[in-house]
């Protein structure tokens, strides 16, 4: 990785040349150090693929659903968090599809745990007691943000939370990257007297927002976000005219409150609590009960987050470092949790475990496909009775019901392109997904291949092994061509007062003798009833 002088906005006086140019030349050799030992392109191509995903987008849940689902320990630990006290359904029902998870707990909630859970496994393998600090400091700030944002009248508010992870990424570089450099930094702060940002001046000739800036910006982050990174006015802050200034405001308090909500009960912290609110609660309209309220929540929320993260909460000397001062963004608090032993997390959390394949036949089929089937189906239903969701996401979430209940390596949706005649893949998931949804598609003029024959008679085909020689000779050119070695699939068409709309199908790479029981077959076909209903109703 190459680092750029990518910094922007900055006057360049006289006067301040050769210290700007200092800090600079420090930034740069520090950056070239870390790049040099650290796989900052992979995690930084992540998180922007994260960051730039849009709730606008018409696509914004199934890019989402796509990029949980290529991470085996990410797509767990999300469904954790669905699972959990927090945001279990009223039924109690066990939340087992991604695409549930983000219906149940909403697309932003989604996106920013993800994001969150990528930077903690890029980033904690490396000195593990600073780096969860400054982690557990991010975790926190990002839930602040989120929080903050629903009460905001700006559109678009959910970059606060954004904002508000990577406020403190330069501290967390250094940590997991300069251990020494870092704890230079924190015995000049411990001893009274430099604030942080004096402290990384100091020892590193830069700021720890100069370097975050410069990294966020290598990863692509949009500038909205970068510029929501500096610190407002000192001071007492007024109520913001514009969304920048908001967003500003937002990330600064959220990384405050970071540093005081895990040791909110300490003695000696209801001055820190004080000169938070002084600071900010004109500008963000909170009162001391407001303030109290949001901490709890946080706090609680922090837990959740940190606990399926796989990362322990720190013990109390283990905390973060402090910055004294009135003027700063960071008041003077403890970084830790509220002192719950381990034990009680599990009783705050009341997490319990997805419902997963327990067992599988050869084929890679799950023994237990019927239960995770029959949770698909209950899942579909809830999503359909509220109201508020779109066919294009159910059609994604009995798509991963059918691939992960029945073990498929590559399942996709077909649908009839009136335009171009064809039937085209639109909606893919599993190995190689992309690359086969490209190829996937086939003329809609009616031919004798098992494709044309299932959407024809209006059959579903649950195929065991495709080497047999009747099968064989149904298959057509451009499935052999794209998917030579299918051994076991299904075709389920998708056909609406005869009229042919398109299809199901998903595949092994292995045949599957254990075949598909009547119960389960019952409930595959009540899967795609509930899409050709949705349709119907469209």
């Amino acid at each position: 990785m190459v680092f750029q002088n990518t910094v922007q906005g900055r006057s360049d006086p006289a006067a301040h040349g050769s210290q700007e140019d200092t800090a600079l030349i420090a930034r740069d050799r520090l950056l070239k150090k870390i790049s040099a030992e650290a796989d900052l392109p992979a995690l930084g191509s992540s998180v922007s693929k994260v960051v730039q995903m849009t709730s606008s987008d018409d696509e914004a849940v199934r890019n989402l659903a796509h990029f949980i689902l290529s991470d085996a320990a990410l797509t767990q630990k999300i469904l954790r968090i669905a699972n959990t006290v927090s945001y279990r359904t009223a039924s109690g029902a066990t939340v087992t599809t991604v695409s549930k998870a983000i219906f149940l707990l909403g697309f932003e909630v989604v996106k920013t745990s993800a994001l969150a859970m990528v930077l903690v496994e890029g980033m904690s393998s490396r000195h593990a007691k600073d780096v969860r600090t400054e982690l557990n400091h991010a975790l926190c700030a990002s839930i602040v943000g989120r929080e903050m944002a629903k009460r905001s009248q700006f559109k678009d508010p959910e970059e606060a939370a954004i904002a508000s992870l990577f406020k403190n990424i330069g501290r967390l570089l250094v940590a997991a990257h300069d251990h020494k450099l870092y704890n230079d930094i924190a015995k000049l702060v411990e001893s009274g007297k430099f604030t942080p940002a004096q402290a990384s001046m100091q020892v590193l000739g830069c700021s720890f927002d100069l370097l975050g800036e410069s990294v966020l910006r290598e990863w692509n982050i949009p500038d909205s976000i970068v510029h929501a990174l500096a610190s407002p006015p000192s001071g007492v802050l007024k109520p913001a005219k514009a969304r920048q200034e908001w967003l500003q405001q937002v990330a600064a308090f959220s990384s405050a409150s970071a540093r005081l909500i895990p040791a909110m009960n300490d003695p000696g912290q209801e001055a820190a609590g004080k000169a938070v609110l002084a600071r900010f609660g004109q500008a963000l309209n909170l009162d001391h009960a407001k303030l109290i309220q949001l901490f709890a929540s946080v706090a609680e929320q922090t837990r959740t987050l940190a606990s399926n993260a796989e990362m322990p909460m720190q013990s109390e000397e283990e905390r973060g470092m402090t910055e004294p001062g009135s003027g700063s963004d960071d008041v003077p608090a403890d970084d830790a949790d509220a002192g719950l032993p381990g034990e009680l997390l599990l009783q705050v959390l009341g997490d319990v475990p997805p419902l997963q394949a327990i067992q599988r036949h050869a084929s890679g089929k799950p023994v237990n496909a019927r239960d995770l089937l029959l949770a698909g189906v209950q899942d579909v239903t809830q999503m359909m009775a509220s109201g508020r969701c779109k066919v294009n996401d159910l059609m994604l979430l009995v798509l991963e019901t059918l691939y992960g209940s029945m073990g498929f390596r590559f399942a996709t949706i077909c649908l009839r392109d009136a335009q171009a005649n064809q039937y085209r893949a639109r909606i893919s998931m599993g190995d190689r997904h992309a690359e086969r949804q490209a190829g996937f598609s086939f003329p809609c003029a009616s031919t004798r291949d098992l494709f044309h024959l299932a959407m024809e008679n209006d059959a579903d085909l649950m195929i065991s092994d495709s080497s047999a020689p009747k099968i064989r000779n149904l298959l057509p050119d451009w499935h052999r061509r794209l998917l030579p070695d299918a051994r076991s699939f299904i075709v389920l068409p998708m056909v609406v007062s005869k009229k042919q709309i398109g299809l199901f199908y998903a595949d092994r790479e292995q045949p599957a003798p254990e075949g598909v029981p009547a119960d389960e077959t019952a409930l595959i076909k009540t899967l795609k009833g509930q899409i050709l209903t949705a349709l119907q109703v469209r």
